[in-house]
């Protein structure tokens, strides 16, 4: 049989009856106790000073019960001794985190005696509060107006277009008045938690000051007890809003309190049993619910309806609400590749070229592109659309940019300014059809003024002009070989006027006279 504590009314009971002349077998029978503890209780009664007819006091009773309890169940055996006169090795430990079984193992060995496991685990719980969980109290309610906690969940299915999709319940609720909001998404990016954000600002009049959020990707990109980092988008909506944002430590629900349970509060008051179509309607169910049913409960707390108690109490306490929508701008970060474009939402931008190789931060707003560099705005763009490239000729290298944007009249001024010869040869050569396909060509030529003498390169074009020879190879043959100012051979004069010269024609006397009178 299990033992039961007497209760102290028991005890007084037991007294009183005693007192007042009552045999031990009717005690029993008149509190239901046994008869042997109704003895032992008149026995200790009996060496505390009662007497039969003497009155029964509270400090009696308290004299009575410590003498059964010290002879009763509650006492100590030779292997609690042991514990206690081991007590600070047993502390020492416990507090490295020595598993209790190993405890037990190493007091075996340096005490000489095997303590019971049940022992141990009672002694090391009551005594050096092992296992135990760590105290904790409630915290002090936040300024009206101030704390807005917030929490994300799933918190059901919905059939859309022929496709069932899980939706995601964005919780936001009022630290002091309970008073809650819930935007429904089918996502969690930083976008669906801005619109979210922007739609309880619109459903509670105003701003809060404080957002507790949890550890979500789309607000904190990198969670620490300490020094969390926020994602760039979402701080900066903070800054446009003006309000802070503080994360819940992770696996610290007791930091976001209040919101902690609403999910599966959403999950089963709003969702349960209902069919949406809809993700519209199912937002529009959900703001209704939250007027009334959820803000016009009872909370079991605060004891009030929320609703009501937001109305009087934080409202008033609100930063104003935003007049205009909020614009999302999507954050990233990129390496410079060697072609000077970093690619952003599908689109290609320039990067001037001291930045090949370096990471960058690229802001993709409405309408421009922002580039920085550590923190400095490096280069701007006006958005394309996707497949499309804004480029602009500055962030090439001189001598690069007129061939990478296809620069003739660049091309074309150049070679005029390295001389006359020169600028006709490179219009001869851009005259004919795709002049683009041939930018290379005069990019050579250009090359050539910058390797050689510019006067080799004139008389080279010069000459090539001349033979009607418009190829920049040839050009290039000319000057490595310097031959630029050797006399053109004489042109074959035809044999009769008006017919057309023969390209291998050859003189009579050209050919050797063979035996027959033939020439070979």
């Amino acid at each position: 049989m299990s033992y039961r504590e007497v209760h102290v009314v028991e005890v007084k009971e037991v007294v009183r009856l005693w007192s007042g002349g009552e045999s031990l077998r009717t005690i029993s029978r008149l509190t239901g106790l046994d008869r042997k503890t109704v003895r032992r209780y008149v026995k200790a009664a009996q060496q505390a000073g009662c007497r039969v007819g003497d009155p029964v006091e509270d400090a009696t009773v308290g004299e009575v019960i410590g003498r059964v309890r010290a002879q009763g169940p509650g006492v100590r055996g030779s292997s609690w001794a042991v514990c206690s006169e081991h007590r600070e090795l047993l502390a020492g430990w416990l507090d490295q985190e020595v598993p209790l079984s190993k405890v037990q193992e190493l007091l075996g060995r340096h005490a000489g005696v095997v303590v019971p496991y049940r022992t141990l685990h009672r002694y090391a719980t009551r005594e050096l509060g092992f296992g135990s969980r760590r105290a904790t109290v409630r915290l002090a309610e936040g300024k009206p107006g101030e704390e807005l906690q917030l929490d994300f969940g799933a918190v059901g299915w919905i059939t859309e277009g022929g496709r069932r999709r899980r939706v995601w319940a964005l919780v936001l609720v009022a630290a002091v008045s309970r008073h809650l909001f819930v935007w429904l998404t089918y996502r969690q990016s930083v976008g669906d938690v801005v619109s979210g954000c922007e739609a309880a600002w619109a459903f509670f009049g105003g701003i809060f000051r404080v957002l507790i959020p949890d550890n979500l990707k789309a607000i904190v990109a990198r969670a620490d007890r300490d020094a969390p980092r926020l994602t760039t988008a979402f701080v900066e909506y903070a800054q446009a809003r003006g309000f802070v944002v503080d994360p819940a430590r992770v696996r610290h629900p007791q930091d976001k309190g209040r919101v902690e349970r609403s999910v599966q509060y959403v999950q089963t008051s709003l969702f349960a049993g209902e069919t949406f179509s809809t993700l519209t309607e199912a937002q529009a169910a959900a703001e209704r619910w939250c007027r009334g049913t959820a803000g016009q409960r009872v909370h079991g707390t605060t004891r009030r309806r929320p609703a009501e108690h937001f109305a009087q109490v934080e409202r008033q306490h609100l930063l104003p609400a935003p007049e205009e929508p909020y614009r999302v701008a999507r954050w990233s970060e990129a390496k410079v590749p060697r072609d000077h474009h970093v690619s952003v939402a599908k689109a290609l931008y320039s990067v001037p070229t001291q930045y090949i190789g370096e990471r960058v931060q690229v802001r993709c707003g409405d309408d421009l592109v922002k580039i920085y560099h550590r923190g400095k705005l490096i280069k701007t763009h006006p958005r394309v659309g996707p497949g499309q490239r804004s480029t602009d000729p500055e962030d090439y290298p001189v001598g690069v940019r007129e061939l990478a944007c296809r620069d003739q009249q660049a091309l074309l001024g150049q070679a005029q300014e390295a001389g006359q010869a020169i600028g006709l040869y490179a219009e001869r050569l851009l005259a004919g059809p795709q002049p683009w396909a041939r930018l290379r060509h005069v990019y050579r030529l250009l090359g050539l003024v910058r390797r050689y003498a510019a006067s080799a390169v004139e008389s080279a074009c010069a000459r090539a002009l001349e033979a009607d020879v418009i190829e920049v190879s040839r050009v290039a043959r000319m000057v490595e070989q310097a031959v630029e100012t050797d006399p053109l051979p004489a042109r074959p004069q035809p044999a009769q006027a008006g017919r057309r010269p023969l390209r291998f024609l050859r003189q009579a006397s050209e050919y050797r006279l063979i035996q027959g009178g033939a020439h070979e």
